[in-house]
C-alpha cells in the first residue's frame, strides 16, 4: 500500500499536486500558516498558500465519508483514522457537559503510514526465540513503532506462527471492503474497530493464536487486556511510548506490567527515518 499517496488524497488538490514524489513522515495544516510535511524529523514547507477552516473540514469530511458525526467518538480522542492514516486533531473543544468533541478545528496532523520491509531484522531472532513471552517496542511518539510492529508481524508469521492482531485503530492492516492493505503474513488474523480489552477474549477464543499483537498500550484497559492474553498462555507483542525501560519504570501504568512479569524483552528506537536505530534491551526490575 502506498501510504504517502492514501494520505495525499484526502488533500485539496493543489496540496496533493505539490506532494508528489515526497516521501512524508507527517502532514501538517494549519489555519493561518502554509502546510507543512515531517522530513527526517524537520518540518518543511511545501506549498505557499495558507490552510483555511475548508481545508481542515474537506481532508475531515473525505477521511470520514462525508460523515463527521459517525467518527465523532473517535474524534473525542483526537484524532481519527483513515485505512491506516492517522489524523491528529487540535481545535476548540466542546464541553464534555454537551457531547465532547470539537466545535472548530484549527490543525490537523496526518501521520503516513508505511511499510519498511527489513528494518530491525537483526533483532527478530531474540523476538522468535522469547514468543512464549512478551516483548515490547519502545520509543517516543512518532518514532517508527507502528512501522516496526508491523514488519515483526508479517516476519513473525510468515514463519510459521498463528498471529492475532487487535487492530483497534485499523492503523496496523489499514483493512477496507478490499481486505487488508498492509500485508502482516500468511498466517494472521486480524481483529479491526474492537477496543482492546474487548477484543482480546475474543480473538483468543476465535482463532487461537500463538502470538497477539497490538498498537499503544496507553491505558488501564489495555493492561487489563494485556493481562488476560498472558494468563492464557499466550505472547504478546505490543508498543508503548516510553524512550526506554528507565522511563518506563517510572510510570504506573507500564510498572504494573513490569512487575507481572509478562514482558521480558524490549526492543528500543532511536533516530528518526531511515537512520532510526534499534537495540534489545531486558526488561528485568
Amino acid at each position: 500500500m502506498d501510504g504517502s499517496r492514501l494520505a495525499a488524497d484526502l488533500l485539496p488538490p493543489d496540496y496533493r499536486q505539490a506532494l508528489r514524489e515526497t516521501e512524508a513522515e507527517e502532514i501538517r495544516l494549519r489555519i493561518g500558516r502554509a502546510p507543512t510535511v515531517l522530513l527526517d524529523g524537520r518540518e518543511r514547507r511545501f506549498h505557499e498558500r495558507v490552510c483555511t477552516q475548508g481545508d481542515l473540514l474537506r481532508v475531515l469530511e473525505r477521511a470520514s465519508g462525508a460523515s463527521l458525526h459517525a467518527v465523532a467518538e473517535a474524534m473525542r480522542e483526537g484524532y481519527l483514522s483513515y485505512r491506516g492514516v492517522r489524523i491528529g486533531v487540535c481545535g476548540t473543544a466542546l464541553a464534555r457537559a454537551v457531547g465532547g468533541g470539537f466545535g472548530a478545528f484549527s490543525s490537523l496532523c496526518l501521520r503516513v503510514p508505511r511499510e519498511w520491509r527489513g528494518i530491525g531484522r537483526a533483532l527478530l531472532p531474540a523476538l522468535r526465540e522469547n514468543v512464549s513471552g512478551g516483548s515490547l517496542i519502545l520509543s517516543a511518539p512518532g518514532g517508527g513503532k507502528t512501522s516496526l510492529l508491523r514488519e515483526y508481524i508479517r516476519c513473525l508469521s510468515e514463519g510459521g506462527l498463528r498471529v492475532g492482531v487487535l487492530d483497534e485503530r485499523n492503523e496496523l492492516s489499514a483493512t477496507d471492503e478490499n481486505g487488508a492493505g498492509f500485508d502482516l503474513g500468511a498466517h494472521t488474523d486480524t481483529l479491526v474497530g474492537m477496543p482492546k480489552a474487548e477484543g482480546a477474549m475474543l480473538l483468543l477464543r476465535s482463532m487461537n493464536p500463538q502470538l497477539v499483537a497490538m498498537d499503544e498500550i496507553t491505558s488501564a484497559e489495555d493492561a487489563e487486556a494485556v493481562l488476560q492474553i498472558a494468563g492464557c498462555g499466550v505472547g504478546i507483542l505490543a508498543t508503548a511510548h516510553t524512550s526506554g525501560f528507565a522511563q518506563m519504570r517510572s510510570r504506573p501504568l507500564y510498572r504494573r506490567l513490569l512487575e507481572s512479569g509478562v514482558f521480558t524483552r524490549a526492543v528500543c528506537i532511536s533516530g528518526t527515518g531511515r537512520a532510526r536505530q534499534y537495540r534489545l534491551e531486558e526488561l528485568r526490575l
